[in-house]
């Protein structure tokens, strides 16, 4: 069992699934980090293009849309990484798995 699970590790479909899951994390918490930081970023300096109003009926300004659209990024990004965990990283595990135990 133990030169199996050697075996396995050491195998190149292993390492594609592994590198295939940095890839894809990597990319999207790279793309969190940018949506976030930037965000952060224009807090710190650029406050009079934050505090623009959308229209003078509201006092809703150009932050408050901003701030929600990181919000809805940050969702966007973790449903992204379920569906491709789903529909490929999971089955290659399971397929992977089968091949180490036999089931």
């Amino acid at each position: 069992m133990q030169k199996d699970v050697h075996s396995l590790l050491e195998s190149s479909e292993f390492k594609s699934l592994v590198a295939k899951r940095a890839k894809i994390s990597i990319l999207l918490t790279m793309l969190l980090f940018v949506s976030y930081y930037g965000f952060v970023l224009l807090i710190g300096y650029n406050k009079p293009f934050l505090a623009q109003k959308l229209d003078e009926a509201t006092a809703t300004t150009l932050g408050i849309p901003l701030a929600i659209g990181v919000i809805l990024t940050s969702w966007l990004l973790t449903v992204i990484y379920v569906v491709w965990a789903n529909a490929i990283y999971d089955p290659e595990v399971k397929r992977l798995r089968a091949k180490l135990f036999g089931k």
